[in-house]
This record gives C-alpha cells, structure tokens and sequence, in this order.
C-alpha cells in the first residue's frame, strides 16, 4: 500500500523537526509528505530548507486555510491519486520506529478497516492486574491491566455517572473514556473514536468525509466528530502496537478562557454527532457531568499552584455552557 503523511503545523519548527527526524528512521517511509504550515512567519519553512527529507512537499497558506481543520482538508485535496492510505500527525509527536509498519499492518488483518490510530505510550504508567486482585475505586482496569484513575473519574463513579461504554466508544450522554484508556497489551482493539493527530484513513473515505469546518483554530474534538461520521459507515481500530509518543507543546494552544468555552461547546456538538435526538436521561448525565467537571476546575483554583489557569478555563466553561440556552452549536 502507497501511503501518504499529512502534517498540520503552526509556528513549531523544533517540534516538527523532531517529529521528521522520528519519521526517517522508519521502517517503512511515506510515499509522500505534506507539511501544512498555517505559521505567521517563515522559520518553518527555514528549518524544511536547511534539512532534506525525501518525498516532501511544503505548503505555507494563506489566512482562510489556517487552522486544523482546514489545514487538514487542504492537505487532503492535494494527495496524490495513487495513494492508498492517508496519515495524520501531530507536530509534537515522535514516532516508534515500526509505527507506519504496524498502522498498515492493521488495515492488512482487517481490510475492513475504514480507519486505523497508533498509540501514544508516554503519557500514562500502566500495570498488569494480578490474579484475583481487587481493583480499587481510585484505578481503572481493562484487558488485564490497571492505572490510576483521574479524580474526576473517581468523582463520577461515586455518582453513577461513569462512562457505561469501552474505551473508544461514546455513551449516549457522552462523556465518554478516550482510547488513552486503552491499555499497551499490542492488540488492536475496535473503536469509533480515534485521535486526529496519530491516525490513519484510507483515501477512499474523503471521498465521502471532510474535516469540519465547524471546528474553528485549534479544533479541539474536530478528530471525534470526524471519525465518528466515518464510524456509522465502517470499522476504526487502534493498534496499541503503533507506537509514538506525544509532547504536548504549548505554543499555537488558545487562552485557558476560550480552552474552557470549546471544551464545553464542542462537546456538545460531538454529543449531538453521536446522539441528534438524545432521551432526557442522556441530556441530564450530559449536563450533570458538565456542570462537574466545572466546578471541580472551579475548585483547582484553590488547590493547584496555576490558579488564575483555572480559574479562567472554569469561567470559560461556564460561559460556554450558558451559551447552549440561547445558541446552541449547529
């Protein structure tokens, strides 16, 4: 299979340097390499002058192609025609030497897979669960193996409001556990949500599927909006055998404040992607949950060193809450 790798990049020439030094030592190596650079000034550009990587084509935009979604599909339209696979990654990523190798590997075992995501390895201690062990409130388990549980997950088991779903896979209510609650076993596990920034599609779904211009700048939860849309029609898998980890690079990020209203107002609108006519169990567990994990922000404003942090994306989320009662996203 041909496959191409598509880079959507805004002012981080080192991490994306990085990244690209990842991807040369591959065993397999891209077909063909688009950089999608949104940046305001020339130093990516510099950087891709005064380093050759093979197969690689650069492209600065203009001001109504900037942003992740756009850029993505800006990216799209440009792969060639005889490619088989189209890649994403995040520019703050570094690659395991085999990830290409085993993310087509996946769509070689499972031809009927619409799409594949790899799995960051660096963000999360993992363990296995030991024989007749009893798992804790404060750990979640799945497949044989255990990690602590965040406190707001902890919080919502003591109120029934846990997710009811696997990992990947979104409740009703949403609220869902992300494939980051997928455990490192090296088995591929059936998914409909997989991360934009380290996934794989066949070229043939954006013949049907764009990114969502809805999702404006950074684009938070542009990837679960996306594949779900691709779920309805066909299989998404996460190979936890592609791995790659992720650095999580601050620069290109919006305030805490404008974090706060996307979390809450792209979170709707994934919601009603899932779920267009929710019962009204699932819209109180999706407000309930809402509203919790606001005032636990609200509530790191007393308890974190990065106060004013908190303080502002608790607001931001509030804000963007309010916003549903007289414009809710379309």
């Amino acid at each position: 299979m041909k496959f191409s790798l598509i880079i959507c990049t805004y002012m981080r020439p080192a991490p994306l340097l990085k990244l690209l030094q990842s991807v040369k030592t591959q065993t397999l190596y891209p077909d063909e390499i688009s950089i999608v650079d949104a940046s305001v000034n020339l130093e990516t550009k510099e950087m891709l002058e005064w380093n050759a990587f093979e197969n690689l084509r650069y492209f600065l935009v203009t001001e109504k192609d900037r942003g992740l979604t756009r850029q993505r599909n800006y990216g799209i339209a440009r792969v060639r025609k005889e490619m088989d696979i189209v890649c994403f990654l995040d520019d703050d990523t570094v690659l395991a030497p085999d990830y290409f190798e085993q993310l087509l590997k996946t769509f070689e075992i499972h031809p009927e897979a619409l799409g594949v995501g790899g799995y960051i390895s660096n963000e999360t201690p993992w363990e296995k669960v030991a024989e007749n062990e009893v798992i804790k409130i404060d750990e979640y388990s799945y497949d044989g193996y255990k990690r602590k549980d965040g406190s707001r997950f902890v919080l919502r088991k003591k109120l029934r409001l846990d997710s009811d779903c696997p990992p990947g896979f979104s409740p009703l209510f949403s609220h869902g556990r992300s494939v980051g609650f997928l455990p490192p076993s090296g088995k591929t596990y059936e998914v409909e949500q997989v991360m934009g920034g380290v996934s794989a599609f066949k070229k043939s779904v954006f013949d049907t599927f764009q990114f969502s211009t809805y999702f404006e700048g950074y684009g938070l939860y542009e990837d679960a909006d996306f594949s779900l849309r691709v779920a309805k029609t066909g299989k998404l898998f996460i190979n936890t055998s592609a791995k790659l980890s992720h650095y999580h690079n601050s620069s290109g990020r919006p305030n805490q404040y404008q974090y706060g209203k996307m979390v809450v107002r792209n979170g709707y609108y994934v919601w009603r992607v899932k779920n267009p006519n929710p019962s009204f169990k699932a819209k109180f567990k999706w407000h309930a949950i809402t509203l919790l994990l606001m005032a636990i922000r609200f509530s790191n404003t007393f308890t974190t060193n990065k106060r004013k942090e908190a303080f502002t994306e608790a607001l931001g989320r509030k804000m963007g809450w309010l916003s549903l009662f007289w414009n809710k996203p379309k």
